[in-house]
């Protein structure tokens, strides 16, 4: 059986995605201290930073572009992710953009991502320090078994005019943009990282069983937040467990909208993991609170 009809199969039965239900956290989550500490836990195994660099995000469009699978199951995945890109406040591209989100399906994901590398290496690696998480971690995108693998690029940017800090491969300018400060905090301040890439190999086979609205919901974290693939995520409810336990992962959960909605407020500056710690923290006691105590939390 082919991948495209293996994923046509597993379209999901192609019912009108549902918001998923809420996901219970751990009834004994009940005191701030216990709940921090959580938190602190889950954004440390979540995130995973470009080396020497904050979190970055996108601060405008992104424009998603999906290959290898048919069509209409292109575009659905294309919507998904856009739809929870647009509940952040990111403006999706319009039809015919640029893809800076790739996503491409393979029957065999490991030897394209190996390909890929092969090919053209400075597409993943531009010759610059502290825009992606290094050899090591690209040699994992090359010979993991994983069924999904990902690939972040990101930028330094001056905060205040939102050029790019830094002197990029190819730039010859003499007019090279720097960011002045008094010091290291004060800089922290007047540069923010920006995701300038993304790209996303998925192995059609090992993901053939998998629904589209929980493929989308996966699909969407690592389109729009640097995700760590070593992260241990066993403990929480989270998307990112969906392949070690499909049916406890029915969609994004409070953790991950939490995790996402810290990441994409209004933050003008870099975003250190103690930053992104505190907004989950704070985004996940507003949710119990409108949950009146009814089992987010």
């Amino acid at each position: 059986m082919s991948m495209i009809a293996l994923l046509a199969a597993a379209t999901l039965t192609q019912a009108a995605p549902q918001d998923p239900p809420p996901v219970a956290l751990e009834d004994v989550v009940v005191e701030a201290r216990r709940l921090e500490a959580l938190t602190r836990e889950f954004v440390d195994e979540v995130s995973a930073p470009a080396r020497r660099r904050g979190l970055a995000r996108w601060r405008s469009g992104l424009c998603i572009g999906v290959s290898g699978i048919r069509q209409d199951i292109a575009q659905s995945l294309a919507d998904h992710v856009s739809r929870v890109a647009l509940d952040l406040g990111l403006r999706p591209g319009d039809p015919g953009c640029t893809a800076n989100v790739l996503i491409v399906f393979a029957e065999n994901g490991q030897a394209l991502a190996d390909e890929m590398v092969e090919r053209r290496r400075r597409a993943f690696r531009l010759g610059v320090g502290g825009l992606d998480r290094g050899n090591v971690a690209l040699a994992d995108f090359r010979e993991s078994d994983r069924p999904v693998r990902w690939w972040h690029v990101s930028v330094p940017v001056n905060a205040e005019t939102g050029d790019v800090a830094i002197r990029m491969p190819g730039d010859d300018s003499t007019n090279v943009p720097r960011v002045k400060s008094e010091g290291r905090v004060n800089r922290g301040r007047l540069v923010r990282d920006e995701l300038n890439k993304v790209i996303i190999v998925v192995d059609g086979e090992q993901v053939a069983g998998v629904g589209l609205p929980q493929l989308g919901d996966y699909l969407s974290m690592l389109a729009l937040a640097q995700v760590d693939p070593d992260g241990d995520t066993s403990s929480f409810a989270t998307i990112l467990n969906l392949f070690d336990d499909p049916e406890g992962s029915p969609g994004l959960t409070g953790w991950d909208r939490a995790y996402l909605e810290g990441l994409y407020s209004n933050w003008s500056w870099r975003i250190r993991a103690n930053d992104q710690t505190y907004q989950v923290l704070r985004n996940l006691r507003e949710a119990r609170e409108a949950d009146d105590g009814g089992g987010l939390l």
